[in-house]
């Protein structure tokens, strides 16, 4: 299991309750389709790529990994961003991607 990073812990020291009720959203949404966890886990990455959020996408990439998602799987993710966000936006999103594959590879 991932470690939450350090503002999501204090979200959930804070508000127990709040945080429990999301969490189990979270888990009635990935059980109540027939998506199996690999494609769970592209698409949540495609999601946070098509945000440009860069926490989620780092966070996507190692969930994705842990899922059985390979890199060059995930490099093809941010390719097929191109024709929907343009170039200059796969560009940033990249580096995004590539450090998070960069720090999971020195963890392993």
């Amino acid at each position: 299991m991932t470690t939450l990073p350090a503002a999501y812990e204090a979200f959930k020291r804070a508000y127990p309750a709040v945080w429990e009720a999301y969490d189990r959203l979270g888990a009635a949404a990935h059980g109540a389709g027939p998506l199996d966890e690999k494609s769970r886990a592209l698409v949540k990455l495609g999601m946070a790529i098509g945000r440009q959020i860069e926490g989620a996408t780092h966070a996507h990439v190692r969930l994705a990994l842990q899922s059985g998602v390979t890199a060059d799987e995930i490099r093809h993710v941010v390719l097929l961003a191109v024709t929907t966000l343009g170039f200059p936006a796969i560009m940033t999103v990249r580096t995004w991607v590539e450090e998070a594959l960069s720090t999971s590879q020195k963890t392993r």
